[in-house]
């Protein structure tokens, strides 16, 4: 989950890279989805921070943070999720 505000807006930077990614590893077990940290409280925690945060759920739970548009760190965290 892309978690962004508003005023700043989802990261687009990362957009081709969680593309090639999920072409890589087949859209069944990949799924990316963008969230309004202003607008959903339990994302409350992340507002007020200039930074992209990428949450990552496995099961339903929170298992992984990534804060920044760290390609390489993203696509290091995706696959070892996977």
């Amino acid at each position: 989950v892309d978690a962004f505000q508003a005023w700043c807006g989802p990261c687009k930077t990362v957009v081709d890279l969680f593309r090639k990614i999920r072409n890589e590893v087949g859209s069944d077990l990949l799924h990316f989805a963008v969230a309004e940290v202003d607008s959903v409280d339990a994302l409350e925690k992340y507002r007020g921070k200039c930074e992209p945060v990428f949450l990552f759920y496995a099961g339903g739970e929170l298992v992984a943070v990534v804060r920044g548009a760290n390609a390489p760190l993203l696509q290091k965290t995706i696959l070892e999720q996977l």
